[in-house]
């Protein structure tokens, strides 16, 4: 018989899907008293290759109710169902329009100007390529004429819509597209010379002061380039930036190097100016970007903030990257870059463009709204929820920009009423609609249907609560933290998560009343505390020692990734290598720093290796360098050894960090585990069992104590 686990793991990898509960409470009543909405983490395009697409392209009836499919090909063909005719249309190629921040130091450009010149390389010969770079000015280049560099230049502080755009590139003759986008095939060896020639932006920068960077105006003029050349179809604009846009619209801070960019101090207190208006201006490019199935990459390289929290709404409208390092003379940018463009098995890209996600219900649920790189279609209808959760008041979304690991957090009502039970063995049925352009510009449409039993919650609470998983819960119960979070207090946000996890313990916990050594959780439901232990603590939801810039990055990247990378963002992995045998993976705990052993820590957006205090004085020793120190030197090796393999596949590429006992980057490791060892604890410890942890946050032990305490209280 098959165990809740298996059953778990097989529909993940059949299906791409992973739901909170896998047995479904039978009324509203009773799925509200579960706390624990019923919802799923879904991966529309999850690698199957046993799942080969149809070879003719789907074809849909173009009247907006119909939708009816027939599978001929014809260039025009009339529909069965209501007659209408329809046109048959041609595929449209992919379009990457590379837009460029020339602000930059003389070594970062350079090494930009390489990145970008490699990527021409990986791009298809019919691919379509278009550039645009700016400093104090922007300018669109032109890709048509032989031996003559041409551009249209804008000025960078004049804010101008749409049409202004397209009339002033001349857009509105038939053959002007050409001028400015072109198939790489045909300007290959012209536009790698003129990337190779692009010069820093000549305008002088007096001393005390910022370039004067036009990265609103900039973007606006890519946005209605490809709005004016190819609506509804699938387009990249990645956006490469050294520094904060300093004038024009969407300008985040000054030109005075005097004023600092906003933090979350000035943003508490209402101090930072230019946030709003910014912020605004942005929604409204991204708005328009997604309406057109265009995509917008984010490229931040550079040692201050660059604008992120103002502009992170591109890429996450979008379905864009963010990729954020310190410089674009590093193998963290270069590599992460390199990795935008990975192929498949059949050597196509693992990108997909324009994608519409559509969610179909039995009657007894409504969709409550979707938490991902998406915007709302507004398509109103009977399985539409009035109960929002994320983005709502809709059954389908946009996701301009989709991969194999990106995936959606979506949320149910069940609206089945308490005195109207369904009929015993009924199940309840969802489908997914992924309508998308893949790489090879084909356009695909992949369904996937999926059905749970219901069950009744007086009588079978026991079969529900086994049916939890646990993992998919934490993280979907994240991505709400994390979405609440972007409009509410950090406090409130925590405690609203306290408040459920609190509730699920009186739901399911076992005690006595007012006992709190007698709580007991069952297997399902153990871990579930502690990941919200560790979520409470993690840069999610605490913007202590995080710019507003980190915040957003390591948000856009929480809503996106799959139920392996979320948990490891949650609750970092930590293996530990010593003497004694194999690599084992330990609890994140202060406990498990010793002297002679060396941790490995992965994070997600770092991968930190941490030698205890005595293999850090035999490393200092030299004694790896010895012949009869050869087991020493393997030791030092393995950790290395582990974290490549996972530096050469992870997107974006994670930060290497090797440190020791009392390095200063030891408090990348510190500050993640769990300190059962603080300063104010340490009598009550023996010396070799861990390392005190400088901290006033209390342990899990603590955090476990109050959670016990407050679930069996017959107060509450």
């Amino acid at each position: 018989m098959t165990t809740y686990q298996e059953f778990i793991q097989q529909n993940e990898d059949r299906d791409g899907v992973r739901f909170s509960w896998n047995l479904w409470p039978s009324s509203r009543l009773e799925a509200t008293r579960l706390v624990v909405p019923v919802s799923c983490l879904f991966t529309p395009l999850k690698e199957r290759p046993d799942l080969p697409p149809v070879q003719y392209e789907p074809v849909l009836c173009s009247r907006a109710n119909c939708k009816a499919q027939v599978d001929f090909r014809a260039k025009i063909w009339a529909c069965n169902f209501c007659f209408q005719r329809n046109p048959r249309g041609p595929t449209a190629p992919l379009i990457f329009l590379y837009v460029v921040d020339t602000c930059l130091e003389e070594e970062d450009l350079q090494a930009l100007k390489e990145s970008l010149q490699m990527s021409l390389s990986l791009l298809p010969p019919n691919a379509l390529v278009g550039l645009i770079t700016f400093g104090r000015m922007v300018q669109v280049h032109e890709l048509s004429c032989e031996g003559i560099a041409k551009s249209y230049v804008f000025r960078g502080t004049k804010d101008l819509n749409s049409k202004q755009i397209q009339e002033m590139l001349g857009l509105t003759k038939p053959t002007a597209q050409g001028q400015f986008l072109q198939p790489v095939h045909r300007v290959d060896m012209n536009l790698t010379d003129l990337l190779g020639e692009l010069q820093r932006d000549p305008w002088p920068v007096p001393q005390g002061k910022r370039p004067l960077r036009s990265t609103g105006v900039a973007l606006s003029v890519a946005v209605g380039l490809l709005e004016g050349t190819f609506p509804n179809t699938g387009a990249r604009v990645m956006l490469f930036i050294g520094g904060p846009p300093t004038q024009g619209p969407g300008m985040v801070v000054g030109d005075e190097l005097k004023t600092p960019i906003r933090s979350w101090h000035d943003i508490q207190k209402d101090n930072a100016r230019h946030l709003k208006k910014a912020t605004k201006y942005y929604e409204a490019l991204a708005n328009r970007s997604a309406v057109n199935g265009h995509s917008i990459d984010i490229y931040a390289c550079a040692l201050d903030q660059t604008g992120l929290l103002e502009m992170k709404c591109l890429s996450n409208l979008t379905g864009g990257h963010i990729v954020m390092g310190d410089s674009f003379n590093t193998s963290l940018f270069k590599q992460t870059f390199q990795r935008v463009f990975s192929k498949d098995l059949n050597g196509d890209f693992r990108m997909a463009f324009g994608g519409v996600l559509e969610v179909k219900t039995s009657r007894e649920l409504k969709v409550s709204g979707a938490i991902g790189p998406c915007v709302s279609l507004n398509a109103k209808g009977s399985c539409v929820s009035e109960n929002e959760m994320g983005i709502g008041g809709t059954t389908q979304w946009k996701v301009c920009g989709l991969n194999p690991s990106t995936t959606l957090g979506l949320y149910f009502e069940v609206v089945n009423q308490h005195n109207a039970p369904i009929p015993q063995g009924g199940r309840g049925a969802i489908q997914f609609v992924t309508q998308y352009q893949h790489s090879n510009t084909q356009r695909r449409i992949r369904v996937t249907t999926i059905a749970r039993n219901w069950a009744d919650a007086q009588s079978q609470i026991q079969l529900i609560e086994s049916s939890f998983d646990q993992e998919a819960a934490a993280v979907l119960m994240a991505r709400l933290g994390v979405f609440r979070a972007e409009s509410e207090e950090g406090p409130d946000v925590l405690r609203w998560l306290d408040r459920q996890l609190i509730r699920l313990c009186q739901k399911f916990g076992q005690f006595n009343k007012d006992d709190p050594t007698s709580f007991r959780l069952s297997e399902s439901l153990s871990l579930y505390p502690q990941f919200m232990f560790h979520l409470r603590r993690s840069p999610f939801l605490q913007v202590f020692n995080n710019s507003p810039d980190e915040s957003s990055y390591y948000r856009h990247h929480f809503v996106r990734q799959d139920l392996t990378q979320s948990l490891i963002m949650i609750q970092p992995i930590l293996y530990s290598y010593s003497f004694y045998g194999p690599p084992e993976p330990v609890l994140l705990d202060s406990g498990s720093i010793l002297p002679d052993k060396i941790l490995l820590m992965d994070t997600f957006f770092q991968l930190v290796i941490y030698h205890g205090e005595t293999i850090a004085q035999w490393r200092k020793a030299g004694y790896q360098d010895m012949a009869e120190y050869e087991n020493f030197k393997q030791l030092l090796q393995a950790p290395l050894d582990d974290a490549q393999e996972i530096l050469q596949t992870r997107f974006p590429m994670p930060r290497y960090v090797d440190t020791e006992h009392g390095g200063s980057q030891a408090r990348f490791l510190l500050s993640k585990v769990n300190p059962s060892q603080t300063h104010n604890n340490l009598y009550a410890w023996g010396q070799e069992t861990g390392a005190p942890i400088l901290t006033d946050d209390v342990s899990l032990q603590v955090f476990m104590d109050h959670l016990k305490k407050l679930a069996v209280s017959s107060s509450a």
